[in-house]
């Protein structure tokens, strides 16, 4: 290969990972949903950001009809998760309905959470969700949840967390970090769904 065509090739391969770096950025949600739907369940999943204590608010101001937490703790009860609801919203969580709220245990990351989800939504016959995470980490749960549940209505209800700057993203280093992070993650889904459905379609 020539050093022209080596040139061309890696600035060729550097303008697509630009342009895929910019479209995964302005799918990153800005706003509150703006959706007030009641599903027929909301998911939450963990990892900061006060994901489970805005997924409780939601659960008491009836935005589902039930929660279920994603990759909690072993040892966590539910009764232990509604003490991080305040006031007058734990006392509306406590005159819930026993098994209103479930905690899924087995996820350790965005594929266990999609996966341990969609067992659950089947059990229990879900149609609907309202799903609970941090913007930055929306898009990438949104990719891994629509392949588990691909006739389930999703509708993202994303949570701002205080240390992630969507705004000049690339001034702040833990923002630029997430982003990269959380894009390369993206890209390795998409490619391996992509495998998948190749190697598949040949069998």
């Amino acid at each position: 290969m020539s050093i022209q065509r080596f040139i061309f090739c890696f600035l060729l391969c550097v303008c697509i990972w630009l342009c895929g770096l910019i479209w995964f950025v302005s799918q990153i949600p800005t706003a509150p949903t703006a959706d007030k739907t009641t599903t027929d369940a909301i998911i939450a999943l963990t990892g900061g950001g006060s994901r489970v204590e805005y997924s409780l608010r939601l659960m008491a101001e009836g935005r589902g009809k039930k929660l279920f937490i994603s990759g909690v703790h072993d040892n966590t009860l539910p009764e232990i998760m509604q003490r991080r609801a305040t006031g007058e919203l734990r006392a509306r969580l406590e005159a819930l309905p026993q098994g209103t709220i479930v905690l899924g245990h087995e996820a350790e990351n965005t594929i266990g959470n999609a996966e341990e989800s969609a067992r659950w939504v089947k059990k229990e016959n879900v149609h609907s969700i309202r799903l609970v995470t941090a913007n930055y980490h929306m898009p990438r749960s949104l990719e891994e949840f629509h392949r588990q549940l691909p006739d389930t209505i999703i509708i993202p209800d994303p949570v701002f967390p205080d240390d992630f700057k969507l705004s000049n993203w690339w001034e702040h280093n833990e923002s630029r970090l997430l982003i990269l992070l959380e894009y390369h993650k993206l890209v390795a889904s998409k490619l391996r769904h992509w495998f998948v459905s190749v190697t598949h379609g040949k069998a």
